[in-house]
Order: structure tokens, then C-alpha cells, then sequence
């Protein structure tokens, strides 16, 4: 399977950061991307108890809902500290509403003095309307920082500084991060294999 310039691939996610981010990222391989929310897309139930399975279950869903081939990643902030919270659970934190600025407080609040070392995770899955699933996964390692910093990126971004950087996610230059992203590191793989 491949990604062919011009193909139209429908991005499985109503999250308008992830899309503006995957757009981004994309946007040399001239896809024609098309959000699931603009697409009208029902979001499937994320039941997985993994990344990659909750990944596959938004790619998959996307794909049989149109007949095209769609892209979908399920990515989260991963705190050893918290045994691996908020994890695949990281958007549910910042509840129906989306606070983030809660969910910043909550993880602030359970690390207390506990080491602030920290990782995104990111799973990113490619389903073709045949049904054989791809899926990619990336990582990139730093610490939390509080008080929050930046407005830039979104969810966990102004919390996280990546290893080698004094800026977080949430101040810096948004090329910069989706070079060294979690994201970036699956669309990375993602490219040599698919595109």
C-alpha cells in the first residue's frame, strides 16, 4: 500500500489541533486531506487499552464510514511517576470541556515531589479501505514544567519540555516541534514505508 500524491485521505480526528498539526506535516506529500469533522464523522468509542488500538479503531472507522483510505493518531503524555497517567487517557483528563488548564493542575497536584520526567507517545495508523491496517509509533522524551509556558501547540504542550530544549512545547516554534515531535517521529516512519 501507498500514499499517492493527490489521493484524497480523510484525517480521523476531530481534534483541531491534531488536524492543523497532521496538515502541516503532510502538506509536502500534496494528499487531499479531509477532516473527519468536516466529513460529518461520528467519533468512534476509543475502548483500546493501547495507543495503537485506539489508533486502529479511529482509522478504521473513518475508512469503512467513507470507502477512502484514513489516517488517525492516538497520542498522549506519559508520566512514569503517575504509572504512565494521563496515558491514552490523556484527552478524558481535560474532561467534556476540554480543560486543559485543569488536567495540567490535576497532573501538578498527584506528582507532587515525584520526578518530572515525561513522554509523548504517539500512535499513528493508516487504514485502507482493503482493511490491513499500518501503524506507526513515536516518541519523544523531556520533563514537565510548571507553571505552564507558551501558547503555542495545544493540550499538554505548555507543560512539556523536550530533552535539549529550555523552551516547552506550548513556546516553541512550530517548526521546530514538528520536527521533533512524537507526531513526527511516527510521520517520519510513515513516509519511508507509505509515501
Amino acid at each position: 500500500m501507498a500514499l499517492l500524491s493527490g489521493q484524497r485521505v480523510i484525517i480521523a480526528s476531530h481534534n483541531p489541533g491534531k488536524v492543523r498539526e497532521m496538515r502541516a506535516i503532510l502538506a509536502p506529500f500534496k494528499l487531499k486531506l479531509v477532516a473527519a469533522e468536516e466529513m460529518e464523522l461520528e467519533e468512534p468509542t476509543e475502548d483500546g487499552d493501547t495507543f495503537a488500538a485506539n489508533a486502529k479503531i479511529k482509522a478504521a472507522s473513518a475508512s469503512r464510514s467513507t470507502g477512502l483510505t484514513a489516517i488517525a493518531d492516538d497520542s498522549g503524555l506519559v508520566v512514569p511517576a503517575l504509572n504512565g497517567s494521563p496515558g491514552i487517557y490523556s484527552a478524558r483528563w481535560a474532561g467534556p470541556e476540554k480543560d486543559y488548564a485543569k488536567a495540567i493542575n490535576l497532573i501538578k497536584t498527584r506528582l507532587g515531589n515525584l520526578s518530572t520526567k515525561a513522554h509523548f507517545t504517539c500512535a499513528l495508523t493508516v487504514a485502507p479501505p482493503s482493511g490491513t491496517c499500518h501503524t506507526f509509533i513515536g516518541h519523544v522524551f523531556g520533563r514537565l514544567t510548571f507553571p505552564a509556558r507558551g501558547t503555542k501547540g495545544f493540550g499538554y504542550d505548555p507543560i512539556f519540555t523536550p530533552d535539549g530544549y529550555s523552551e516547552t512545547f506550548g513556546e516553541m516554534d512550530q517548526n521546530t516541534k514538528h520536527a521533533i515531535s512524537h507526531r513526527s517521529q511516527a510521520f517520519k516512519q510513515l513516509r519511508e514505508e507509505l509515501l
